[in-house]
Order: structure tokens, then sequence, then C-alpha cells
């Protein structure tokens, strides 16, 4: 992967396009520290691909919603309140 600081990947982007798309993702550089990656379309679309399942569909599914044991209600130990005279 390439570095580029973000000054020269904004005034030669479409430079930096293209190495993106001839030879892979290209890093990006901020103040010396990595700020981002540009990647092709298909590197991205297979990222995106192994990240299933998605917290959505994590969130939106029936598995594991049973496995919560709750005390029954009504079964808590309350302090008493002492009356300040």
């Amino acid at each position: 992967m390439q570095t580029w600081a973000v000054q020269d990947a904004k005034s030669r982007f479409s430079e930096f396009l293209d190495a993106c798309l001839a030879n892979g993702p290209q890093v990006v550089t901020r103040r010396g520290a990595e700020a981002a990656v540009l990647v092709p379309v298909d590197v991205w679309k297979r990222l995106q691909a192994a990240a299933k399942p998605s917290l959505k569909d994590l969130l939106l599914s029936d598995s594991g919603r049973g496995d919560l044991v709750l005390p029954e209600r009504g079964q808590a130990r309350r302090r008493r309140v002492q009356e300040v005279i």
C-alpha cells in the first residue's frame, strides 16, 4: 500500500484514484498519522459481505433472546428507611 499525505491526495486526486484502482488500497495520512484508506469498490463490497451478520441483523434476529435470566418480580429486598427526628 502506498501512503499519501492528505495534501497530496487532495491535489493529485485523479492520480490517487488511479493508483488505488491499479495497485489496491491507498493510505492517507494527516500530520504523519494514518487517517483513512481508499479501496476499490470490489474490495469494499467483499469486506462488507464478510462483516455479516450486521448489527441490525443481530438485533432483529430471534436467536439469543431467551438466554437472559431475570429474577422474579417482587423478590427484591428493600432497605428500611429510618425516620429522622
